[in-house]
């Protein structure tokens, strides 16, 4: 049976811990009782559609691996295609552990209506997940929803632009030398850093003391993401890395020889923008 489309958006936000007080509405089927580290598949997700100023829409889809910690290579093909058209329509093919939302888009026409769907299926482990994109007036979204990781505020009247982002073209790579990554970033200043705000005294039961705001944001800064892949790519920064004289550098390791698909993430505390470079890796 076809499943709702909102109603497993909501399942896969409940799982990832993203969205409280909905489970009580779910299915008691589409609500995990365990946590598995392994053998479980992957549910691609529909997360809405943008429309675009040609007309035309965007249908933008994330993933939920059903994994703590195994990561999953499915080419695209039989087992992760894209109907109507081509199986292959530039979807992910590496899959994280855990919930990704807003990582892949398809354009479609503007004399799409709302009756057809676009269809991404993935089978992994044995299981078929569907995810059924259609243009329903409850499904439409903002850029600038993911922009904000789906935090409008303070709203489309923000001054603060979000940062670009482009990476340095790479000729190619091999298994045996890590490859330089570089990032370059701009970005209008905003939002401010703020002052660190005074929390009242803390009695540990041997001295008070006033400790500053939990963290400090962080400024501008890049985080890399695997997109595509044969296996499993290793960075030597693996969280963010702060932009220092618009640019964030970093190395990457490939395990396989491949066609590898990279993703940067340029954040400036409130606002991201992301950037893909295709890497062609050889071996020994």
């Amino acid at each position: 049976m076809r499943r709702i489309h909102m109603d497993v958006r909501l399942a896969i936000l409940v799982a990832a811990g993203l969205c409280t007080g909905a489970a009580q509405n779910l299915p008691q089927t589409y609500i995990p009782q365990t946590k598995f580290s392994r053998g479980q598949d992957v549910v691609p997700s529909f997360d809405g559609w943008i429309r675009n100023a040609d007309g035309t829409f965007t249908m933008v889809f994330g993933y939920f691996n059903r994994n703590i910690e195994e990561e999953l290579a499915i080419p695209a093909g039989p087992d992760n295609k894209i109907e109507p058209g081509l199986p292959d329509q530039g979807q992910p093919t590496y899959f994280l552990p855990r919930r990704h939302a807003w990582v892949f888009r398809v354009k479609v026409p503007a004399d799409w209506g709302t009756s057809k769907e676009l269809v991404w299926t993935l089978t992994s482990h044995g299981r078929t997940e569907k995810a059924y994109a259609s243009l329903q007036p409850d499904e439409e979204i903002l850029e600038r929803q993911i922009m904000t990781r789906g935090n409008l505020s303070p709203g489309l009247d923000d001054p603060n632009k979000p940062p670009s982002v482009s990476i340095t073209p790479v000729q190619g790579a091999s298994v045996d030398a890590p490859l330089v990554l570089t990032a370059l970033v701009t970005d209008d200043g905003l939002p401010k850093p703020r002052a660190p705000k005074a929390r009242p005294a803390v009695n540990t039961g041997k001295a008070q003391t006033n400790s500053a705001e939990a963290r400090p944001r962080i400024g501008l800064n890049v985080t890399w993401f695997q997109y595509r892949g044969p296996a499993k790519v290793t960075f030597d920064d693996a969280g963010a890395i702060l932009v220092s004289n618009g640019q964030a550098t970093t190395k990457a390791r490939f395990p396989e020889a491949g066609v590898y698909v990279l993703r940067a993430t340029a954040n400036d505390g409130e606002l991201s923008t992301t950037s893909d470079v295709t890497v062609s890796v050889i071996g020994h």
